[in-house]
């Protein structure tokens, strides 16, 4: 399955590089929408929610009740995750909170079938926060013990997050071998040959950037 993302900032449609530098603004948020009619679903992230500073919740809801999503962004807590399920999310995507107790009284909250695990990797570590902190530990070493709190695992190779350079395909390859739940590829996915070693992997792609500058096309993506 492809992803194609809609990434929000201040209410606009952006693509950051390694989820610093804003490299691009999309069209607005329906205009975007719009353009991914057809993929069998979207995945939406609030950054300024990962990120602590504010939140763009009327555009989360607008876009959750028009098309089939995947909402994230600083579900840190059982309010927050119930919250994007009330404003329609089909799943919700857990990042920093995963990593603390709060990910136990989420998935009581929601369970777990609608939830997808945020393994955000940078240096080889996962990185928490909207990416501003790192940990101490691999995606491969939690990837286990994560399980029975989700339905699935979103997986950013950081390091090459909006930098159209390809990805690791080894990574996510240890990642498979390391988990019978379903796994999204995310970072640096440039090619319609990144994308078929991960179909043949059994791991979906999440699209940014490489369907944003135009490198990958919408109607060709519809057909793999």
């Amino acid at each position: 399955m492809i992803i194609p993302c809609i990434d929000l900032m201040g209410g606009k449609v952006v693509q950051l590089v390694q989820g610093r530098e804003k490299a691009l603004e999309g069209d607005a948020p329906l205009a975007m929408l719009a353009k991914f009619a057809g993929f069998p679903e979207i995945q939406v992230i609030d950054l300024d929610a990962a990120m602590g500073r504010g939140e763009n919740s009327a555009v989360v809801e607008l876009l959750a009740s028009r098309a089939k999503c995947r909402v994230g962004g600083g579900v840190r807590n059982a309010v927050r995750a119930r919250k994007l399920i009330e404003q329609g999310a089909h799943r919700v995507i857990v990042g920093t909170a995963a990593f603390t107790p709060a990910i136990e009284e989420i998935a009581a909250a929601v369970s777990p079938e609608r939830i997808l695990i945020a393994l955000d990797s940078k240096f080889g570590k996962i990185v928490v926060k909207g990416w501003q902190e790192s940990t101490e530990f691999s995606a491969e070493e939690v990837i286990g013990r994560l399980e029975p709190f989700c339905r699935g695992f979103l997986c950013t190779y950081v390091d090459k997050e909006g930098m159209m350079q390809g990805t690791d395909l080894e990574w996510f390859r240890r990642l498979r071998a390391a988990t019978s739940h379903e796994i999204t590829a995310a970072g640096g996915i440039t090619t319609l040959e990144d994308i078929r070693a991960l179909k043949a992997m059994n791991i979906d792609a999440a699209l940014g950037m490489a369907i944003y500058t135009g490198r990958l096309d919408l109607a060709a993506l519809k057909d793999e």
